[in-house]
């Protein structure tokens, strides 16, 4: 590898990768299923939050600048994210 190739790869990245989501969380009526996004051994927070079924159901996936180091940890910012979201737009979410 050259120099000027191994100094271009510490400034790129790899496609962001979803991981395996979670089991859903009901709060107040949504469903908030946390998605982390793995980014180079840091997981990016990242959710889909969904109220109503069938044709009724509304969906808004969210994905925040926040890198974590932990799996775990990320999930809980996650979740917290995502609560205070619906906390302060609750139906709006969806506009």
């Amino acid at each position: 590898m050259s120099f000027l190739s191994g100094l271009k790869s510490l400034f790129t990245a790899g496609p962001a990768a979803p991981e395996k989501e979670e089991d859903p969380i009901d709060y107040k009526g949504f469903i908030i299923i946390p998605a982390p996004i793995n980014e180079g051994g840091q997981h990016r927070v990242a959710a889909t939050i969904t109220k109503g079924e069938g044709d009724s159901q509304q969906i808004h996936k969210f994905i925040r600048s926040d890198l974590i180091a932990g799996r775990d940890e990320c999930i809980t910012v996650t979740i917290n994210k995502a609560k205070m979201t619906i906390d302060q737009l609750g139906d709006r979410l969806f506009n």
